[in-house]
């Protein structure tokens, strides 16, 4: 029976269950048609195996791990995210998942973001293709996935009740932009809507950018599902586009759908619309069920393979590759308990996990280790010593630090950019005994790194996967020769970041007031040094770079790149090729140059390729606000082939035809904010007000009498993890004083909605 036929079957109130999940992880059922399984997440499966088990967070089923998307999106190669999305895929059917929830594209606006590790990209055009790849590569297994979190969700305090202040630009050209080439590259089964309003509403009832935008506008075929909690309105949900509303059962919302189409306020052809997208996809999630095995080793070599050549050198003065006639003291605690992963919903109960000491170790390296440090543990001045001491005996000292779970997950956002104080300490204590240091990083987001200029060589792990250890041990050695790039920028201190002051505060709305100058954008225009630039990767061999020719269509706007690349190394090795426009003399404001291509190749040493990159009319684009819609600015355009941001290697010049009179905008970073806005007015929500479904946690519990209100309620969310040190209690214990009393009832199943609107209006 066709998803139609079975729509004319069901009544009205089964037409409203379908809007709401049957439980935490399966859509509703209708008739004999069962709903789909979804779990987390985007960088393997976290499938519980009770589902339905205290919130969410109940024990997981055994899966791989692969490399979270911070290390991923430094390999630049869309290959590997296609590659990791079909083993995922595989893992996903052998426990009868349908649909992934992943993978997250949204932009790192600020390098404090506690989930940026689970995020590609402060560059739209980078994350989209990653986003992509990814996508494709889970799909073309039959199983779904869900690109999230739709949109301008970049920090997690108070995600779920922040404002989000965007001008128009900004939001179309960075924080809509990746997922608009996700969804017309890849038509992902679901999309995910965030918790956050964007300019005053809800991105749950949002009809402008559900419907308007992802629909109409990119042709966007799928299924709208909330994050879990984030369900505003159920009945303006429906309106606006939204399907099927997460966590279940809420029946509250299946009653107000119900009166809603009874008393007309609500059309039933408009719930219809909304239900036979969700059938459509029950049936899609149907139809690819089948019973698969994998080969687990076979999965980590994957996880291990992207891993190592994702890996980032960020400084080389010699001392890598490995040499195996020297003797190393390998240092910190690290290297023997990797931290590989990051904290929250996306948790992997990895198979198994390797470390880089014992890797090196078995590939006859002459190695000796003390950790220096222990985790989670307050410094020890003794580990120290013995560490200074076994430094001062070796020709070399490889030393493992970076950010520890407790500093960066889901649920909270960092406050500083620095590294545990006992990490900075470690090495400064090194380096008095012995200046040949290498030291490798593990964590999910930009570090301060004060001894950079004294170390000898720096390498870049992000969070690599459970095969952390091989992966590290594959680059240290130099059986892989590193070719990862960096995805975003490391900043030279957090004041210099351009979110600055407006990120991560006690206010609810979040000003967006550096616009489109995100990242590497803001840097370039500002004439500021950076710690690393966006795209820095080095290598253990060397790339030349030849001319550029360029083949421009201008009636069609696309541009096809052809320049050669040889490898003038020692080693074979990849180099990742990136393409820049800038405009030139142009009357708008602009960054200064934008990312617009990239190609990963891999050449042997002495060998040369060409190098073919295609450019489509996006590339010469802005958004221009008086018109509603894209627009190209007449005039030369420079197209610069590149190795990072800041090592341009060649360009040429193209003379585009387009709009000889865009408006004049000389708006620049420091000016007002909300002349960006209708009227220069910015859409803000009041920091307080009275009671509602809204109101957080943390403003209930500033109030004594709504406190003793609603404590019960309260009292249900916190109680299952109080007294826990597991990184998803610490996730959820985080989160608990923003979360607004809607989130938490539908969250804890503790009270109807409906009832709970009652007791507010009872206060």
């Amino acid at each position: 029976m066709e998803a139609k036929e079975l729509l004319k079957e069901l009544s009205l109130e089964e037409k409203a269950m379908l809007t709401v999940g049957k439980n935490f992880w399966y859509f509703e059922s209708a008739k004999d048609l069962d709903g789909a399984l979804v779990t987390d997440g985007p960088h393997g499966i976290r499938k519980q195996k009770v589902i339905g088990e205290n919130m969410g967070s109940g024990e997981s089923v055994e899966a791989t791990c692969f490399p979270p998307a911070c290390l991923s999106a430094s390999s630049w190669d869309r290959s590997a995210l296609f590659k990791e999305g079909s083993a995922i895929a595989e893992e996903a059917l052998s426990e009868g998942v349908n649909v992934v929830l992943g993978p997250g594209c949204n932009i790192k606006r600020s390098p404090l973001c506690g989930r940026n590790f689970e995020y590609f990209s402060e560059d739209p055009l980078l994350a989209g293709e990653m986003a992509q790849s990814w996508i494709n590569g889970v799909q073309s297994m039959g199983v779904g996935t869900s690109l999230k979190h739709f949109a301008c969700n970049s920090q997690e305090r108070m995600r779920f009740i922040s404002n989000s202040v965007v001008d128009e630009r900004a939001l179309n050209e960075i924080y809509l932009r990746q997922f608009e080439i996700a969804v017309k590259k890849s038509q992902p089964w679901t999309l995910m809507c965030s918790y956050n309003m964007i300019n005053g509403k809800y991105s749950s009832d949002n009809r402008w950018l559900l419907t308007d935008k992802l629909r109409s506008e990119w042709g966007f075929e799928g299924l709208v599902v909330t994050d879990w909690g984030a369900m505003n309105d159920r009945v303006e949900g429906i309106k606006a586009g939204l399907d099927v509303e997460m966590p279940g059962p809420n029946r509250s919302n299946v009653d107000a759908v119900i009166n809603a189409v009874k008393e007309g306020t609500l059309a039933e052809e408009d719930l219809d619309k909304v239900v036979l997208r969700i059938l459509e996809l029950n049936m899609k999630a149907a139809k690819n069920r089948k019973t698969v095995s994998y080969d687990r080793k076979k999965h980590h070599e994957i996880a291990r393979d992207i891993a190592s050549n994702s890996f980032v050198l960020l400084k080389n003065d010699g001392l890598l590759p490995l040499d195996k006639s020297k003797k190393y003291a390998v240092i910190g605690e690290f290297a023997r308990s990797p931290r590989y992963q990051g904290s929250g919903s996306s948790f992997i109960n990895s198979n198994y996990v390797d470390n880089a000491y014992d890797e090196l170790a078995a590939r006859g390296f002459d190695v000796e280790f003390e950790p220096g440090y222990l985790i989670g543990n307050d410094a020890d001045c003794s580990l120290v010593q013995r560490a200074v001491s076994l430094a001062g005996k070796k020709d070399a000292v490889i030393a493992f630090i970076g950010l520890t779970e407790e500093m960066e997950s889901e649920g909270f956002d960092r406050t500083t950019l620095s590294l545990p104080e006992e990490h900075d300490r470690l090495i400064r204590e090194i380096l008095k005994v012995n200046s040949n240091v290498i030291v490798v990083l593990y964590g999910g987001s930009p570090m301060l790194l004060p001894w950079k200029d004294d170390v000898s060589s720096i390498l870049l792990g992000y969070l690599p996967g459970d095969a952390a250890g091989e992966a590290t041990a594959d680059v240290l050695s130099g059986s892989v020769n590193p070719s990862g790039k960096l995805a975003e920028t490391f900043p030279l201190s957090l004041s210099d970041n351009p979110s600055y002051g407006n990120y991560s505060t006690e206010e609810k709305n979040v000003l967006y007031a550096e616009s489109i100058l995100v990242g590497y954008r803001y840097y370039d225009y500002m004439h500021k040094d950076v710690l690393f630039p966006f795209g820095h990767g080095l290598s253990y061999t060397d790339f030349e770079y030849g001319d550029m020719d360029i083949s421009f269509d201008d009636e069609r706007k696309e541009a096809k790149i052809t320049l050669s690349i040889r490898n003038t190394g020692p080693y074979d090795g990849s180099e990742v090729i990136e393409v820049y426009v800038e405009k030139l003399d142009s009357k708008i404001f602009r960054s200064v140059r934008e990312l617009k291509g990239f190609e990963k190749v891999f050449l042997k040493k002495g060998e040369e390729k060409k190098v073919r990159i295609s450019l489509d009319r996006s590339a010469f684009e802005y958004y221009s606000v008086p018109l509603g819609r894209f627009d190209i600015e007449d005039g030369k355009y420079r197209i610069y082939s590149a190795s990072s941001s800041r090592d341009l290697r060649a360009f040429r010049d193209i003379t585009v035809t387009g709009n000889r009179n865009p408006e004049v905008m000389d708006w620049k970073i420091g000016d007002d904010f909300s002349s960006l806005f209708k009227g220069g007015r910015l859409p803000l929500i009041a920091q307080r007000g009275e009671i509602s479904l809204n109101t957080s946690v943390s403003e209930i519990l500033e109030n004594p009498k709504a406190r003793k209100m609603f404590k019960p309620l309260i009292d249900a969310y916190l109680t299952p993890f109080e007294g826990k040190t597991d990184g998803m209690s610490r996730m959820m214990l985080s989160m608990a004083m923003d979360m607004p009393l809607r989130a938490v009832a539908v969250m804890t199943g503790a009270i109807r909605q409906d009832e709970l609107e009652k007791l507010i209006k009872s206060f």
